[in-house]
């Protein structure tokens, strides 16, 4: 009788330690109702005290929240809290939104970022740019807050994150596009912040604007890291500040290393999206058959940031610092040789010539320091844009018109356009002041292969969907084995990292640091 008594106790608190439903259940819908990341990570603790198993709470994260049926659809002007100020964004649910569907979602960034924040802008959405149907959200951005800033980068994270916790979104769908100022801006992200996006697609921009040192672009860049992504392009044979002449040997540089890129070159457009129409079915279908691949077999990252910049996916660069054994160059992107371009000669402020070039076409056509452009043939002139569009009606040995004011008269000037062959300043893309770190990754089952420049210390996280927890996994870094060994998952680890990213094909139940040997 006493060892019956005993082993009913013993049987009573075992069944007491086990997850009362109703705990895990009341924990989970604290986690899914939380309005973003941080408050989701302050409910991660009941969730791991509710006592579930590592299964249970991986299969509930895997279906992910119950989504309402009576979201709001059709355009919606809302905004969002930050730094710089308020966010505005406009999004646009489809009228047949079904809260058991998973929809693509299209973030389209728009162009003209150099406007005051005070500047009306319409509140309209995709506009004529409207595809398949799909969820759009369009941010906003000006001069304070251009696209190629590190508040952007949080600001596009905290919108999808924030339509993710209403709209059912494909996480693997999500594709950013964007025009002009847009269009570079997607290159920026791409180099800095690619995780949550699939498809990438610049229309009417061009990389190379990021180099200047005037446009206030915060980070390092790094065009390697572009391997990690697919590119849908457009550029216009007439368009006046990123014609096709100009991209295009910046683009087969990209592509030669590695870069997965679909140019559509439009000859005859200029700056704008009148190909559109025939450019649709091809863009959607590369949105479509380019999805997100959450858990990818191999990474390339480079970042001189481990604190804003060091992840990418499963991979966390930790810290930077150089090591014996590690690789002493891999092939970088950033190396390049530059077309040479065409220099008129003069240099300017809005329509002010500020220089003239000794010895340029600009000097021997008459044009002074101090002169103001009206018009270049029959172009008026207000800025650089204007320029360049003259200029791209020109063909190098034909006649030019400039009708300017000196010292507040009239002039008329005329003579040939024969702007002069320079050499290119740098065999970089981009310059760097920092120092940076760079891990190159591949997987092959449990076995993690890594080659390191810069780097001293990265984590990888583990997902049970493409690790086998039942057996050893090992890496190695520059060829020496930096772990080996069985590693255990946790529901602490899982939830931490479902907190963070709200997403349900990317969830991690170990992670585990490497020292570079």
């Amino acid at each position: 009788m006493r060892l019956i008594r005993v082993t009913a106790v013993f049987l009573g608190c075992l069944l007491s330690l086990r997850a009362a439903p109703a705990d895990v259940d009341a924990a989970f819908a604290r986690f899914w109702s939380a309005k973003d990341p941080s408050a989701a990570a302050k409910t991660s603790a009941d969730i791991v005290k509710s006592g579930a198993s590592f299964d249970d709470v991986y299969q509930r994260l895997k279906r992910g929240r119950t989504y309402a049926t009576d979201a709001p659809s059709g355009t919606i002007q809302t905004k969002r809290p930050g730094i710089a100020g308020d966010f505005d964004y406009v999004l646009e649910i489809p009228a047949s939104y079904d809260a058991s569907k998973r929809y693509q979602v299209r973030i389209h960034l728009h162009g003209g970022v150099n406007r005051e924040r005070t500047a009306p802008r319409r509140a309209t959405g995709i506009g004529r740019l409207a595809g398949a149907e799909q969820i759009y959200i369009v941010p906003s951005a000006w001069n304070e807050a251009p696209w190629w800033s590190d508040t952007q980068l949080e600001n596009l994270r905290a919108i999808l994150d924030n339509v993710k916790r209403t709209y059912n979104v494909d996480e693997n769908h999500v594709a950013l596009s964007g025009v002009s100022d847009g269009a570079t801006g997607a290159y920026y992200v791409a180099m800095r912040d690619p995780t949550p996006y699939g498809a990438i697609l610049p229309l009417n921009g061009s990389i190379v604007v990021l180099r200047s040192g005037s446009i206030g672009v915060t980070g390092e860049l790094f065009p390697t890291n572009l391997r990690n992504r697919s590119f849908f392009v457009v550029n216009g044979g007439r368009d006046p500040l990123y014609p096709t002449a100009a991209v295009e040997p910046y683009l087969e540089h990209l592509s030669r290393g590695g870069v997965s890129l679909l140019y559509q070159p439009q000859p005859n457009a200029g700056h704008d999206t009148s190909w559109w129409p025939e450019v649709k079915d091809a863009f959607e279908t590369f949105v479509r058959d380019h999805p997100r691949t959450p858990l990818p077999d191999r990474l390339t990252w480079e970042t001189s940031d481990t604190r804003n910049g060091g992840r990418l996916h499963w991979l966390v660069i930790e810290s930077l610092g150089s090591r014996a054994g590690e690789s002493a160059a891999l092939p970088d992107l950033n190396a390049i040789s530059p077309p040479r371009t065409l220099d008129f000669g003069m240099r300017m402020d809005a329509s002010k010539v500020e220089r003239v070039l000794p010895g340029s076409s600009a000097e021997k056509l008459g044009l002074h320091a101090g002169d103001v452009l009206v018009r270049i043939d029959d172009v008026p002139i207000n800025g650089g844009a204007d320029i360049l569009r003259a200029f791209q009606a020109h063909d190098v040995g034909s006649t030019i018109r400039f009708s300017v004011t000196r010292n507040g008269k009239p002039l008329d000037l005329s003579g040939t356009f024969a702007p002069t062959p320079i050499e290119p300043e740098s065999n970089v893309l981009f310059r760097h002041r920092a120092k940076s770190g760079r891990v190159d990754l591949e997987r092959n089952g449990n076995t993690v292969a890594a080659l390191t420049h810069g780097v001293t210390e990265f984590s990888l996280l583990l997902s049970p969907d493409q690790f086998d927890f039942s057996q050893p996994v090992k890496v190695t870094t520059n060829g020496h084995v930096a772990f080996e060994g069985r590693i255990e998952h946790n529901v602490a680890t899982l939830v931490k990292w479902a907190a963070r990213d709200n997403d349900r094909t990317m969830l991690f139940g170990a992670e585990v640091r490497i020292k570079v040997q």
